[in-house]
């Protein structure tokens, strides 16, 4: 069963730090560029970062740049999303994506976790 599965939200203070990790299970993570997209309740999906399969390309949507850094490990079939400087409209429910022929489509979601920025 291929399965992605997002860890790390919670509720964080304007300007804190989370780390939100992405582990695969049933196919390999590696094989895979990945992307971050995050969602807001009754709000379309935002694509938030992007990372090639070796990690040595990376992409970031201008309203998190400088504050938000992808990496992958896939020794350990895990991807990461670093998120410093929070701002409250960071708040959303956080997906990792496995991209299909480009990150414009997924050929698989995890479950999402949520990230609340609030004081």
């Amino acid at each position: 069963e291929v399965r992605l599965v997002e860890s790390g939200g919670g509720l964080v203070q304007p300007g804190g730090s989370l780390r939100l990790s992405c582990t695969a299970s049933g196919f390999t993570l590696g094989n895979y560029d990945m992307s971050w997209v995050r969602q807001v309740p009754g709000k379309g999906p935002e694509w938030v970062s992007a990372i090639a399969t070796d990690g040595g390309n990376v992409h970031y949507a201008d309203s998190v740049k400088g504050r938000f850094t992808i990496s992958r490990d896939n020794a350990k079939n895990t991807l990461y999303l670093q998120m410093n400087s929070l701002k409250p409209e960071d708040s959303a429910v956080y997906y990792c994506a496995a991209c299909g022929s480009s990150c414009l489509e997924y050929d698989y979601w995890g479950q999402g976790t949520q990230v609340t920025v609030s004081s």
